[in-house]
């Protein structure tokens, strides 16, 4: 599951990183290490972690607010 999880992660970077229009982040915190921005990469991703995070809290606090069945 975990390569399967992987490949659709790929698909989903590099299919939507259109050269000179769009850019998905993790292209650009590849980018910003390439360039040797450490700092810019690692502010990047703190700010993509932040983001999954409370993506995460939002889900599980709707759950719980309204949840479909009794468990």
């Amino acid at each position: 599951m975990a390569h399967t999880l992987g490949e659709f992660g790929v698909v989903l970077m590099v299919g939507g990183s259109i050269a000179g229009e769009t850019k998905t982040l993790s292209i650009a915190i590849y980018d910003r290490v390439q360039a040797f921005d450490m700092a810019a990469a690692h502010v990047m991703a703190a700010l993509l972690v932040l983001c999954s995070l409370a993506a995460l809290a939002f889900v599980f606090a709707s759950d719980r607010a309204h949840p479909l069945q009794e468990r």
